[in-house]
């Protein structure tokens, strides 16, 4: 929905939803998608924020399906704004984990997929108006050394096709690389490292207007259009990130946020016995929950949850896990979550926006506990998106 002013259009996605083929995917936009607009703004267009698998994407090659999709779309009063085109494959009732990044951005697989979601939106999302599409951080951390120069070039890629793409339909696409924990670019600095060094360059201006036939001033304009980062909140906050600090580094740096995602996670200010108990109810086996640990200003990394239960000597530290919790829940006894971290970056965005996309992704309700979720996801998903609303009045 469009929120007031310059405070951009706020939305969820809809990795939410189980829906791994173009049938889900349909029968989710004319079903919970539908509850979840009826329930805050029933009389207003509702920005989606989309999300197709593989799987989905290549259905949707299929003329008579993406008629079908273009009249839904028309029929139930959405705008297509953003597309997540992270999860390649399954991302619900099987394990995930570090597959979730695969294929990632040393591979042609993961170039094609995107390049077909680049050119879905661009036939489906509005004009006059950007379309972002978040993507994996390059790969998962232990997988991207040596391969910079590698994933660099098939991001400047994508970005070639975005560009010929605008020449063609008049639509804007933004790639939108989105950090993780324990992935090839996981926090806010090394974010700018890499544009730094291998996509905001000259060298990288000179492909773009090679590829495309643009003046180098034209290409030079069209990097950032078609490229910058995803913030998703609770990585950062996993990151122990510094909420102002990040978002001045990212503005010196020149690089856009194309896509705010409003996420927050699980966070225990201070581990002993009974905490490590209680955080049995979050080891779940779809999803990987990477884990930063604090003791003192060090900062200590493990891929995921079970690694970290495993340590021995981890009493006193702080943990901030990445379990995507409700955004609306501040305290979950015995811990906490990191909303007051989304708080702050929704202050800083209301007093000057940080993107012009706002999306809530809280996919995880399948797997919370009990005690942290409503009567059904559509009522949970309406109070997140009323609760960012009330955070930027």
């Amino acid at each position: 929905m469009k929120l007031p002013g310059a405070l951009g259009h706020l939305t969820y996605c809809l990795n939410t939803h189980p829906a791994e083929d173009w049938a889900a995917c349909r029968d989710a936009l004319t079903g919970p998608v539908a509850a979840v607009k009826q329930a805050v703004c029933p009389d207003l267009t509702f920005d989606v924020g989309l999300r197709f698998s593989a799987v989905a994407l290549e259905a949707l090659e299929d003329p008579a399906a993406r008629e079908a999709l273009k009249s839904i779309l028309d029929a139930q009063d959405y705008r297509a704004l953003t597309v997540n085109g992270f999860p390649y494959g399954p991302f619900h009732g099987t394990r995930v984990k570090e597959d979730v990044y695969q294929p990632d951005w040393r591979t042609e697989e993961r170039l094609a997929y995107t390049t077909g979601l680049i050119a879905l939106m661009a036939e489906i999302g509005p004009e006059r108006q950007p379309i972002s599409l978040s993507t994996v951080p390059g790969t998962f951390k232990p997988l991207g050394a040596g391969a910079e120069a590698e994933m660099a070039d098939r991001m400047l890629r994508a970005v070639a096709f975005a560009v010929e793409t605008r020449e063609d339909t008049g639509r804007t696409v933004a790639l939108a690389i989105e950090p993780e924990p324990y992935c090839f670019l996981e926090t806010i600095a090394e974010s700018v490292a890499f544009f730094d060094k291998h996509l905001f360059v000259e060298e990288a201006v000179a492909k773009i207007a090679r590829w495309t036939g643009l003046t180098t001033g034209e290409a030079a304009a069209a990097l950032p259009r078609h490229l910058g980062l995803c913030y998703d909140v609770c990585h950062a906050a996993v990151e122990f990130e510094d909420a102002a600090g990040s978002i001045t580094a990212l503005r010196r740096a020149e690089i856009p946020v194309h896509k705010l995602q409003l996420s927050a996670a699980l966070r225990v200010p201070s581990v002993n016995a009974a905490a490590r108990d209680a955080l049995a109810a979050f080891d779940e086996p779809t999803y990987l929950h990477q884990v930063v640990s604090r003791r003192g200003e060090t900062l200590a990394y493990t891929s995921d949850l079970p690694e970290a239960l495993a340590s021995a000597d981890s009493d006193g530290e702080e943990w901030r896990i990445h379990f995507h919790v409700p955004i609306f829940v501040d305290e979950i006894p015995p811990f906490s979550s990191t909303q007051g971290f989304l708080r702050e970056i929704l202050a800083l965005h209301r007093a000057d926006p940080i993107s012009p996309h706002l999306e809530v992704e809280t996919y995880t309700w399948g797997v919370l506990p009990d005690t942290l979720r409503g009567n059904t996801i559509e009522e949970d998903i309406a109070r997140e998106l009323r609760w960012v609303q009330d955070q930027l009045v």
